[in-house]
């Protein structure tokens, strides 16, 4: 008997299924299976993924601004924020990666950076899990952007492993600079910061930058 070939879009969604699986793999704590994974292969993909959200500006402003509204917070928003975001990003990008569309998802990036920037300037202080679910809904669109623009030749769980490490730096950036609101003066340095970050957004929102 002759083998019977896969329909070309059957192989492509079947590619997009096991892409997305990897990724999610990864969500619910497979790291350990990286070290089984080629070391070609997951050295192209972990640096890919760590430089794709340090060569967005909108990536990096609200992911900063996400760590200054957990120091702002304080207490137990201080990690919390920082941990919801890359483990809600992670799951937007398995989406990208199945190819799931989501509507207006650069518009979504540049309002994260205009709302996380606005209720830092303006010293917000919601209940923590309302603050989770902002954090949570803008963590999708970054997510997604990642995920769709996943090299072919990437390996997807090394490529998640890169873009999560370095979200939490950059989130580790933002709460070292919140912590100044331990003083007076520092109160006014991270709202004033805040305050820069929804401008930034607002110039990527209408297309200035």
């Amino acid at each position: 008997m002759t083998a019977t070939r896969s329909h070309p879009a059957l192989r492509s969604g079947r590619a997009k299924i096991t892409r997305a699986c990897t990724l999610i793999a990864f969500l619910l704590g497979c790291g350990a299976a990286s070290a089984h994974t080629e070391a070609g292969a997951a050295g192209s993909g972990f640096t890919s993924g760590f430089l794709h959200p340090l060569m967005g500006p909108d990536h990096i402003v609200a992911m900063v601004a996400v760590g200054m509204w957990g120091a702002f917070l304080g207490s137990r928003a201080t990690w919390t924020l920082p941990v919801i975001f890359p483990v809600v990003m992670a799951i937007g990008g398995a989406l990208g990666v199945a190819g799931v569309h989501i509507p207006a998802v650069e518009t979504g990036i540049a309002l994260s950076a205009v709302v996380l920037g606005i209720v830092v300037a303006f010293a917000a202080r919601p209940p923590l899990w309302v603050a989770g679910v902002i954090v949570g809904i803008f963590a999708i669109f970054h997510g997604h952007a990642h995920g769709t623009e996943l090299p072919e030749s990437a390996n997807a769980l090394s490529f998640a492993a890169g873009f999560v490490i370095a979200t939490g730096l950059l989130h580790l950036c933002g709460i070292a600079f919140g912590l100044l609101v331990k003083w007076p003066w520092g109160k006014w340095a991270v709202r004033g910061g805040g305050a820069v970050i929804a401008g930034v957004g607002v110039c990527f929102l209408t297309g200035w930058l």
